[in-house]
């Protein structure tokens, strides 16, 4: 089971559903879970469990930009997964320059990366639109999205640079925004805005919104 299984998963529902495939991504999941416990049982793994939540973890950042790369394309921008910048080997002059614009400075501590899945940018200018959190739930780390968000306003190279999050809110953490949960609290005031990949009616906002929402309010930042 790989990434491209997943993508023609995706592809399949996608004749099915349209645009609003986005809407059953959890659906995609839950099938392509009992397709990969068979194939980690051939080769010889127990905890199919564990090895399924680490799988559906690392994937879903994956099938989320092949999503969007190419509406993001299509605005003039281009999009990287944020785990190639923490790469220590030696990066493109492009790259480098990109890690470079996101770094967060502590001082006497160096210079770190947030941690962060996606990096949109501006290819001509290698400025720096927006950075996205993935998971499939909020619980994973909406609280350390929020710190990044801080560290990123504390300084004049960073400050502009929208963080968003996306997810699939599969404990449905953010449906209701009165009376609020603490997740849905965390993302209305220290986040630039969330998207959920579901089917359920949402309480939405300015900062919670359904993911068919994203494109639309990337133009906007524009």
């Amino acid at each position: 089971m790989t990434i491209k299984d997943l993508i023609q998963l995706y592809e399949s529902k996608k004749q099915k559903y349209g645009n609003e495939t986005y809407k059953y991504i959890s659906e995609l999941f839950s099938e392509a879970k009992e397709l990969h416990k068979s194939y980690v049982k051939l080769k010889g793994i127990t905890d199919t469990e564990q090895s399924w939540r680490a799988f559906k973890g690392k994937n879903l950042e994956k099938l989320i930009i092949y999503i969007i790369t190419n509406e993001v394309r299509e605005l003039g921008l281009e999009i990287v997964n944020g785990s190639i910048l923490e790469r220590t080997q030696k990066l493109s002059q492009d790259l480098d320059m990109l890690k470079r614009k996101l770094c967060i400075d502590y001082g006497e501590f160096g210079l770190h990366l947030p941690d962060v899945d996606i990096v949109i940018y501006n290819p001509k200018t290698f400025k720096i639109i927006a950075v996205l959190s993935s998971k499939v739930t909020l619980r994973e780390r909406i609280a350390q999205t929020g710190y990044w968000k801080l560290k990123l306003l504390e300084s004049k190279v960073t400050k502009h640079i929208k963080v968003f999050f996306i997810t699939l809110d599969e404990d449905g953490t953010l449906l209701t925004k009165k009376p609020a949960r603490k997740g849905r609290a965390i993302t209305e005031t220290d986040t630039d805005g969330c998207y959920i990949l579901t089917n359920k009616i949402i309480e939405a906002s300015n900062r919670v919104k359904s993911f068919s929402d994203f494109i639309k309010d990337l133009k906007s930042i524009l």
